[in-house]
């Protein structure tokens, strides 16, 4: 694998944090009800996350692979519900979490042609899943039975 198909991927990691932190702010304004005050301002902190992570995919792609970072977005997916708004982003983030442990994956396969890289390459990404991650939980925490 080339820099060049490791920016490509991120390119695509950068498309699925733009999409989400859309998405967020989106569902974020369906929600209503009683207790809709701590859903939305938690799905608006955790689009703050995803706007941070654009911004590390970013800079990776440009500053550390000297590619150029993507300015499309990925699929977003339509909830009504509260429940259904849920339902969709845990989806989300567990495919998140996904392809980028599949990137974390490739970035280390790369170690020795990522010589100058790899670090900020291995911690960033570490640190964007283990976000993914508690995002996963954090919703799961929202998610009525």
């Amino acid at each position: 694998m080339s820099k060049k198909e490791l920016a490509q991927m991120l390119n695509k990691a950068l498309e699925l944090e733009h999409a989400a932190r859309i998405q967020y702010l989106t569902h974020a304004e369906l929600i209503k009800g009683i207790n809709a005050e701590p859903i939305i301002a938690r799905l608006k902190e955790i689009a703050e996350d995803e706007k941070r992570h654009e911004e590390i995919f970013r800079e990776l792609i440009s500053s550390y692979l000297g590619d150029v970072p993507s300015m499309s977005m990925a699929e977003t997916h339509p909830a009504k519900t509260i429940n259904e708004i849920l339902d969709v982003n845990i989806k989300d983030e567990m495919h998140a979490v996904d392809v980028y442990t599949g990137i974390l994956e490739k970035v280390r396969e790369m170690k020795e042609e990522l010589k100058y890289e790899y670090f900020q390459l291995e911690h960033k990404l570490r640190h964007i899943i283990l976000d993914e991650q508690e995002h996963i939980a954090e919703l799961c925490l929202l998610r009525s039975k």
